[in-house]
């Protein structure tokens, strides 16, 4: 195989960067790959270079790193560009958080759904679509592996505004797992679960035995109702709409208007997330300093991710399964728009990727994703052309926002507060 050419779009992150890179050091079928970390933070991005390059050192890989700030330098030659970006991710997500809050709206998490996904989508959509109109010119050849969230929304902007092969990625499924094999008392590796819907928004459509073909859904009912304060919202989605939410409670919760009766308000983590990223970035010092027990230690194992496995089977023309990933629907989902972008199960053969076809959702959880489909396009709309009357619309259709005062209010004061990012809706 030719050496392979990946670009990492965001590799200063102190999260995504390094986990990338170990990941692909990890992979027998990357070895000997070029790898270009790109970021617009150039002490980040020199800090996840050293650790790449004592890391690869390490691991024996014979990969080649670089870096640079400038991703049109990256790009040429490329065969993925992996892609993991936000406007001040943290920051600007607690004011999404917080200001819809004040405004009354009450909302769980704020990250993907209701004013705080908007908000979010506003940001980052415009900065993506330069990032892939810089891929359509310099490496059309390339698939855009993408990370950045809102999941759905980023997607659909790309598969209606650019040519790029591009294919959303996202770890949520892994939750789902991790959910029925506690209920279950089982290893996941025991398990195999078939999801579908919208990205954080996928419900499991059957939930079996991997070694054995016997349907745990009965028993995973069963179970996790003895215990009413693990996931109670998802409970109550499957006994209204007869299928469990892949996603937990927080997630689910983005796109159903009465998700805050079931958990406490509190928003994302934040605090917990800075502890996690001040220990990540000791490590990547250690690490990048050559500190070899520590290199050993983060080569043990993998992220869990999925993009080396994708990029193993397009690059190696192998057959692959994934559990979910998102694509534009092309009947994967039938009672789904064909051309909205969907989480399912996918196939990669031919340097291709597929959705496999699921049949249809239940009528009331189709009804559900059509209409987070319809807010997305809103969305999209508004993102790109800075469009004000469609982002109130949206807001307006969203199940979180209670009356179109609090709508209008909300929405100005995001562009108000979020205004230096938003050169669209100037």
């Amino acid at each position: 195989m030719a050496r392979t050419k990946i670009v990492l779009i965001g590799a200063g992150s102190i999260i995504f960067g390094p986990a990338t890179v170990r990941d692909i050091l990890l992979s027998p079928a990357l070895r000997g790959s070029e790898i270009v970390l790109v970021d617009v933070d150039e002490a980040g991005l020199q800090k996840v270079l050293a650790y790449a390059r004592s890391l690869n050192e390490m691991a024996g890989a014979g990969c080649r790193f670089s870096a640079t700030t400038d991703r049109r330098r990256a790009l040429p030659g490329a065969d993925f560009v992996v892609v993991s970006v936000a406007v001040e991710r943290e920051r600007l997500w607690k004011l999404d958080w917080e200001i819809p809050l004040k405004h009354g709206i009450k909302h769980v998490l704020g990250e993907n759904g209701g004013p705080g996904g908007l908000s979010h989508a506003l940001r980052n959509i415009p900065l993506i679509l330069s990032i892939a109109r810089d891929v359509e010119e310099l490496a059309p050849q390339a698939w855009l592996l993408n990370f950045t969230n809102p999941m759905s929304r980023v997607c659909l902007a790309l598969a209606r505004h650019t040519r790029v092969k591009a294919v959303g990625l996202c770890h949520q499924i892994g939750y789902g797992y991790r959910l029925a094999a506690r209920v279950l008392d089982l290893p996941v590796e025991r398990l195999a679960i078939r999801a579908a819907g919208l990205n954080h928004f996928t419900w499991i459509l059957s939930l079996t035995n991997r070694e054995t073909g016997e349907d745990l859904y009965p028993e995973f009912r069963r179970r996790i109702a003895q215990t009413p304060d693990v996931e109670p919202l998802s409970q109550e989605l499957d006994r209204i709409f007869g299928l469990f939410p892949a996603t937990g409670d927080g997630h689910a919760g983005e796109y159903v208007g009465f998700a805050w009766k079931y958990m406490e308000l509190t928003g994302y983590d934040w605090a917990g997330y800075q502890v996690r990223l001040e220990r990540v970035h000791r490590e990547v010092e250690r690490i990048g300093a050559g500190d070899e027990a520590l290199g050993r230690e983060a080569l043990s194992k993998d992220s869990g991710e999925r993009a080396v496995a994708l990029m193993e089977a397009l690059s190696d023309n192998l057959s692959r399964h994934e559990d979910a990933l998102n694509l534009v629907n092309r009947g994967a989902i039938y009672n789904m728009p064909a051309t909205a972008v969907v989480e399912v199960p996918a196939h990669i053969a031919n340097r291709q990727i597929s959705g496999e076809p699921v049949g249809a959702l239940p009528a009331g959880i189709a009804a559900l994703c059509r209409r987070e489909h319809e807010i997305q396009d809103l969305v999209v709309q508004a993102a790109v052309q800075g469009d004000r009357q469609a982002a109130l619309q949206a807001l307006v259709l969203d199940p979180v926002v209670p009356d179109s005062t609090t709508a209008r209010a909300v929405l100005d004061e995001l562009l108000r507060t979020h205004a230096a990012y938003l050169p669209q809706f100037a």
